[in-house]
């Protein structure tokens, strides 16, 4: 009576514990879940059961009851009522006839969910008859959680599968609830024929104590195992998440600092090369704003990024009379979307309309354009609802923007705060969005999490629309709610709001790379004289953990993608049960982004700590090829300089040893390639710059060329002299020539070794 779903091979047993007795009682009983397409999606391959706990009926209920393996009587299973039974089982599915309930490995009942305080953990034990080959997929819905978005630690065989971040309500007084399905990917290394043990385990904020714990919590409505019938395209890691940051030039200019700068810092947090966004925010209304925009949307191209725009005005516009957009504002869009518009992936309506005092019916008219003939432009462009941030009327409290005496925040006054009235700019746009700021996205009174389950009247399984919040962040105001005893609150604050994202949302970009009080990095200067090489990250002071050393720790577990490379941890013992995460993948297998067709040839290998004591890491990852592998090192270090290492000749045979030492809350990034041996057609490095130092050698810095991985250095002696080789197979973007005599005229150039195109001539300063 038990539906067949598995070959033998994936059997999960109870190693002898209950009775065949008991399991022919209570078979009636056995819920079987439908083949619904909740078991594949576009992220992860099609998956077939091996257990489940819990039906899908949006209550925890049956939990209560399911018994747990010390408290099983075998002798008088055969006489279990009719009620028990249900309660034992009805929660419950296996494979086959032939088998029972993963074993609870503690005493009690199998709990409605996990609370910090009261049930930390989960652990089940369960049998397979032999390793899947492609590993497992786990699922979770969660049906309720804590404000503090709570983590649920997956250990398979005591190693880490990943950190489920978990978006909750409870507590924010909202009035709608938020229901989402998780999945976690768990690679067949770790696991293995015979028993096997799953952990499920709250984690407390890296920063944060017991105090934390009675509001970290959440309760489940089903849970399950499955194996996947063919290769994983993604690690996925709770959800498929996407994040970005806004680099410009003084806070409004895309001109060639902020081109410059561009690389570097994509590298440096750990976003490039995976389909993450950038916010492009040159403004209609700025002179000069989007001098080299072009060249700044190239340059995302390259290192395989997509664009969220924000482009045209709308304080100024005054609509014609059937409620269309005046020619004027019409061809600004069309100037805009057709010579820029195969860069661009999403492009947003407004910016926080009710702040700025801007018009709902402008907003609606963008919308409709962008609709009609942006989309006949760029049919691949998709529409963002305004970034919401939610302002009430004037009666309450002041905008921006007022003028001749008008004392109203949007027209109508207040319509931002409206859910009925948001929801009409809902209906025409493809993606939600929502600033969010400190702990603003679970505030009942504006956060975008709260008011989003206000316009789209609560949730079943995540939001009704997917989500790019074009704005998140702390600024240096803002603390961790000391509720949660925090010892780092500020680095606390930026945390949390970055795992909220993650747990709601789909998209999410930082505010902004340089942007005073909000920034990632140090600001205060032109970057069109800046070395980007000397970037340097912003404080928070006292010893805190920096805005650019979370967002890396948590870009590198969760928003770098490509099919997952098969790793082995080489110190299991040293990682066992702590929170210590490998993500190796091969972004050659994403798809071409979207209306660009960007793609990127580089391999990812990620070696991320959460645990606030050092932890060390040894693990051999299988290259796709045999060879020479080349590339960067990104890790600890507060300028770029000091983070980056340029790597050459690791040898994969294709296997690949990496051993770290990681600190606390420490990530670290190898941005890798096959080694080629022809480099002539690669680009010539920019910004080549030629400085006197001390003991007379000139020092000579450059940026570095796309999949260049070392560069030669040329010299001349005068303007006319012809120019010679004076140092080969240079790694990194500098060299200090040693060899040059008093009074001398040296002129230089750099190329990529062995290649044609040679840089601009750079002078002795």
């Amino acid at each position: 009576m038990i539906k067949k779903w598995l070959s033998h091979r994936y059997t999960v047993v109870l190693s002898g514990l209950l009775a065949v007795v008991a399991i022919a009682m209570i078979a009636w009983f056995i819920y079987t879940p439908s083949r619904s397409a909740e078991l594949q999606t576009d992220k992860v391959a099609a998956a077939s059961p091996v257990w489940k706990l819990g039906q899908r009926d949006d209550s925890s209920a049956e939990f209560k009851g399911v018994v747990g393996r010390d408290n099983i009587d075998i002798s008088t299973a055969a006489a279990t009522t009719e009620s028990s039974a249900k309660g034992a089982l009805s929660a419950l599915s296996v494979a086959e006839e032939s088998t029972t309930v993963p074993v609870l490995l503690s005493s009690g009942d199998i709990p409605p969910g996990l609370n910090a305080s009261t049930n930390p953990e989960l652990t089940l034990q369960y049998k397979l008859n032999q390793i899947p080959p492609n590993g497992m997929i786990f699922r979770v819905r969660i049906l309720d959680a804590g404000k503090a978005v709570p983590q649920m630690a997956v250990f398979s065989n005591h190693q880490l599968s990943g950190i489920i971040q978990i978006a909750g309500v409870s507590g924010t007084g909202s009035a709608y609830n938020f229901k989402n399905n998780y999945e976690l990917y768990i690679p067949k290394e770790q696991l293995q024929s015979g028993v096997n043990v799953l952990k499920l385990k709250t984690a407390r904020c890296l920063y944060c104590s017991s105090a934390e714990d009675k509001n970290v919590w959440w309760t489940w409505d089903d849970l399950s195992l499955e194996t996947l019938a063919s290769p994983a395209v993604e690690p996925v890691h709770g959800k498929y998440i996407l994040t970005g940051t806004n680099v410009n030039n003084k806070e409004f200019y895309y001109d060639q600092g902020a081109v410059k700068h561009l690389p570097y810092v994509l590298k440096w947090l750990g976003i490039a090369y995976s389909g993450n966004v950038m916010r492009v925010t040159c403004a209609s209304n700025v002179g000069k704003a989007c001098t080299d925009v072009d060249d700044y949307y190239q340059t995302l191209k390259q290192y395989n990024m997509q664009s969220s725009a924000l482009y045209l005005y709308t304080g100024d516009i005054k609509l014609q009379k059937d409620g269309s957009l005046p020619e004027t504002a019409k061809q600004k869009l069309r100037d805009y979307v057709k010579k820029y518009g195969s860069y661009l992936q999403y492009y947003e309506v407004d910016n926080e309309p009710g702040l700025f005092n801007r018009s709902k019916a402008v907003n609606l008219a963008v919308a409709k354009w962008l609709n009609t003939e942006g989309k006949q432009l760029a049919p691949h462009l998709k529409t963002v609802a305004p970034g919401w941030a939610y302002w009430p009327t004037y009666s309450t409290k002041a905008c921006k923007n007022q003028t001749s005496g008008t004392q109203k925040c949007g027209d109508p006054d207040g319509w931002e705060r409206d859910p009925e009235q948001r929801k009409q700019l809902e209906e025409v746009t493809d993606l939600t969005n929502g600033h969010a700021y400190g702990e603003s996205y679970n505030e009942e009174g504006g956060g975008s999490f709260v008011q989003n389950l206000k316009t789209f009247g609560g949730s079943s399984n995540g939001l009704a629309k997917k989500m790019l919040n074009t704005e998140f962040g702390t600024n240096d105001t803002h603390r961790d709610n000391p509720d949660y005893g925090a010892s780092q609150p500020q680095a606390a604050a930026f945390d949390r709001i970055m795992r909220s994202q993650i747990g709601f949302a789909d998209m999410f970009i930082q505010h902004a790379a340089f942007y005073k009080d909000y920034t990632l990095f140090k600001t205060g200067f032109d970057l069109q004289s800046h070395n980007p090489a000397n970037t340097e990250i912003y404080p928070f002071g006292q010893g805190q953990d920096t805005r650019v050393k979370i967002m890396r720790r948590l870009s590198l577990a969760y928003a770098t993608h490509g099919q997952p490379l098969t790793y082995t941890v080489l110190n299991p013992e040293g990682t066992k049960d702590k929170m210590v995460y490998v993500r190796a993948v091969d972004t050659s297998k994403l798809k071409p982004l979207a209306g660009s067709g960007a793609t990127s040839d580089k391999l990812l290998v990620n070696l991320v700590n959460f645990e606030a004591t050092p932890q060390t890491v040894r693990v051999r990852v299988t290259m796709p090829k045999a060879g020479l592998y080349t590339g960067e090192r990104f890790g600890a270090g507060s300028t770029y300089s000091q983070a980056q290492r340029s790597i050459s000749g690791l040898k994969a045979s294709p296997a690949l040893d990496f051993e770290e030492k990681l600190g606390p809350g420490e990530a670290v990034q190898y941005i890798l390639e096959l080694k080629s041996t022809d480099q002539t057609a690669a680009s010539a490095p920019t910004g080549v710059k030629a400085a006197s130092v001390q003991d007379g050698a000139v020092k000579i810095n450059w940026l570095q060329a796309e999949g260049v991985s070392s560069y030669d250095v040329l010299r001349a002696d005068g303007t006319d002299g012809a120019y010679q080789v004076i140092a080969s197979q240079v790694a990194g973007n500098t060299y200090t020539d040693r060899t040059v005599k008093a009074g001398g005229h040296y002129v230089y150039k750099v190329r990529a070794t062995g290649g044609t195109q040679v840089s601009q001539a750079a002078e002795v300063a």
